[in-house]
């Protein structure tokens, strides 16, 4: 590997001469910028505004600009002669457990080489004494115009230095946190903590870019002159609203990927279908009783409404009152004639009944 920074580790008094070693690359797919209309390739051309002429790279130098809009030309022989003790050498500052070191300052990763055979064996210290002591070294050094924070750790048997952002550079997250009050159940936390244990390790060479796959594959397609068809889009569950239900069903279906199968208690199917099923089912078992009496109130609510909108109406009084009354003298008349002749009432009488049997 093509080594892009020449230096030496500080350790004390001790000097490790090193080559530093890029131990990243990228992979992403990169594209270029077309004109639509023909297909010709956009370009960006470096061009000085004075002359308005194209340079190239040789050309170009570097500048400060002051406020007033002037430039002050810097070289790398004036960086190069700055008095820092880091300019080309990484200066160990301390030693310190992996664990105070935030991850959001993580920054680009290094392999740095033994340079030349007299460095392999304080090399071969520092490495060692960084595995017995299992802590980090903080160091400082110089690249590419300014100074830097790294930490070194031991890889295998190499020695890797991870870029730091400096303290100042993290910025707070405040505002980021839900501004309201959430409150987590112990069982939310329990089947949390369930689903964390079922999904368990994973093997970090499996993992894999499925975006760039896909787009490779785009890219082929289109050159061979083929159609690729979309891809069908997974269910998110946007229907579960329960989060209980979810963590039960993540945990189902984590431990089904891995090959388990459900504990005793545990039902197949989807926990928050059964969840509603469930409660329906509890709720229909007393469901004929109470809509007989939802039936039975709504009649006399009927029956009461009819006869308070018959009461509220005058001519209806009058009417009932003279049928009433009617029926009265009739009734008095029948019993008056029945007294005086009772016979005629029994021979009436009969043939009643032999109708009715």
């Amino acid at each position: 590997m093509r080594s892009i920074w020449n230096g030496a580790i500080s350790f004390g008094l001790v000097s490790i001469p090193i080559k530093l070693v890029n131990a990243t690359e990228n992979h992403s797919i990169s594209f270029r910028q077309i004109h639509l209309a023909d297909g010709g390739r956009i370009r960006y051309r470096k061009v000085c505004e004075i002359d308005e002429e194209e340079v190239t790279a040789a050309e170009i130098g570097k500048a400060y600009e002051e406020p007033d809009g002037s430039m002050i030309p810097i070289t790398d022989e004036d960086l190069g002669s700055l008095p820092l003790p880091t300019a080309k050498t990484i200066e160990i500052v301390a030693f310190v457990p992996a664990a105070s070191i935030d991850p959001l300052q993580m920054d680009a990763a290094y392999y740095l080489s033994a340079n030349g055979v007299p460095a392999a064996k304080p090399y071969t210290l520092l490495r060692e004494a960084l595995k017995r002591s299992q802590k980090v070294a903080l160091a400082k050094y110089a690249l590419r115009g300014r100074e830097r924070l790294g930490m070194l750790r031991v890889v295998d048997d190499v020695i890797a230095m991870h870029g730091l952002l400096w303290p100042d550079e993290i910025r707070s997250p405040e505002g980021v946190a839900p501004e309201t009050d959430v409150k987590v159940r112990e069982a939310e936390l329990d089947l949390a903590d369930a689903l964390m244990d079922t999904l368990g390790e994973v093997d970090m060479d499996s993992l894999h870019d499925d975006y760039r796959e896909a787009v490779e594959e785009l890219i082929a397609a289109k050159a061979e002159g083929r159609t690729l068809e979309p891809a069908e889009a997974e269910d998110s569950g946007g229907k579960v609203i329960d989060l209980i239900a979810a963590l039960e069903s993540s945990v189902r279906a984590a431990k089904e990927a891995r090959g388990e199968g459900p504990e005793a208690g545990e039902e197949k199917e989807d926990a928050p279908v059964a969840e509603v099923t469930s409660l329906s089912g509890r709720r229909k078992s007393g469901g004929t009783g109470a809509k007989k009496k939802a039936t039975a109130a709504a009649k006399k609510t009927a029956a009461a409404t009819k006869k308070k909108s018959a009461s509220g109406r005058a001519p209806a009084k009058k009417t009932a009152a003279r049928s009433t009354a009617k029926k009265t003298t009739k009734s008095a008349a029948k019993k008056a004639t029945a007294k005086s002749d009772p016979k005629p009432a029994a021979k009436k009488a009969a043939p009643r009944k032999r109708a009715s049997a």
